[in-house]
């Protein structure tokens, strides 16, 4: 028998695709939820004994695939890591006929791939949760562990301010979206060929008109990270991107992020990466491991914050 989850969230969502379907009040109860998981008292809280999530990977990964495994693990159940190299939707099994299968094997299904359509159509077709561990879209477990982390941090997220520097990616997408979620207010600054696209941040802008959030697109880094309580930026590169390294090593120069460009942040402010991090292009080792550097609290986050979304999902309500 699966033990109740002793503070259990209001969730009303059967799966976990981006934070654009979440309520604030949804992704603060997953926050605090994750935090409460992260005490040492509840960290192997058997809230999932017995359960089996599936692990579909056609994007390689670090701390998504291990991240997942050990949590479900601390949380008393199994996962299983299902390469598409060798799994039968490797070999143009369809979409639809993969959901419905592992949904007769499986209690939960986290997906990394390149497009967003695809995890739509899996959650779609499968009758057991569906988590996005990454998209060419959106990257929402990360994010959920970085809101997790400024909270931590300041004890609040309203009314924050995080400067994103870097390219228009998934993370970027994500960041608008969970920021202006939780009002918090976020500036990106990217290079105008590299900058989020208009869908995007219409979404988030029109998020933010419910919470007060600011969305601001810039191509002056000086002009984002000025003010802000965050600095975060990401690889200038992303996974399937490696042939465009050296045109985007151009485009970017000036938007590194380095002890000059961190002057016009506040005084308290955290340094924030996904990771992994480009030493010496995104970001200078000066800065990533420096005193204001939160990268690997905001790294083991994404445990605390993947089993917050597994408990909510799949534990018994």
């Amino acid at each position: 028998m699966t033990m109740a989850i002793p503070f259990a969230p209001s969730i009303v969502q059967e799966d976990f695709l981006s934070l654009k379907d979440y309520s604030t009040d949804e992704i603060m109860d997953l926050l605090n939820l994750a935090i409460e998981l992260k005490k040492p008292e509840n960290k192997y809280l058997p809230l999932l004994k017995g359960k089996v999530l599936g692990m579909i990977f056609e994007k390689s990964s670090t701390r998504t695939r291990v991240s997942f495994e050990a949590g479900m693990l601390q949380l008393g159940g199994n996962a299983m890591f299902l390469s598409s190299q060798d799994t039968q939707i490797g070999r143009g099994e369809t979409i639809p006929d993969t959901g419905r299968v592992l949904s007769g094997y499986l209690d939960g299904l986290m997906i990394r791939t390149f497009h967003q359509s695809v995890v739509q159509e899996l959650a779609d077709f499968s009758s057991i949760p569906v988590i996005n561990g990454l998209t060419d879209d959106f990257h929402p477990c990360q994010v959920l562990a970085d809101l997790m982390t400024v909270l931590e941090h300041f004890g609040t997220l309203k009314g924050k301010k995080m400067a994103y520097i870097g390219d228009g990616n998934n993370m970027a997408n994500s960041l608008m979206i969970g920021a202006a979620k939780v009002g918090m207010d976020i500036s990106v600054a990217s290079p105008a060929a590299y900058a989020p696209t208009a869908k995007m941040v219409a979404l988030a802008k029109d998020i933010a008109q419910y919470t007060g959030s600011k969305i601001e697109i810039t191509e002056s880094p000086e002009q984002a990270v000025a003010g802000s309580d965050v600095v975060y930026t990401d690889v200038w590169a992303s996974m399937g991107q490696e042939q465009e390294t050296i045109e985007r090593l151009q485009h970017f120069q000036g938007f590194q992020v380095n002890e000059e460009l961190v002057k016009h942040a506040n005084e308290d402010y955290i340094f924030m990466h996904c990771l992994p991090a480009h030493r010496e292009e995104e970001v200078t080792t000066a800065i990533l491991e420096g005193p204001h550097s939160v990268i690997f609290q905001e790294a083991e986050n994404r445990l605390h914050a993947q089993k917050a979304v597994l408990v909510a999902l799949m534990g018994d309500k």
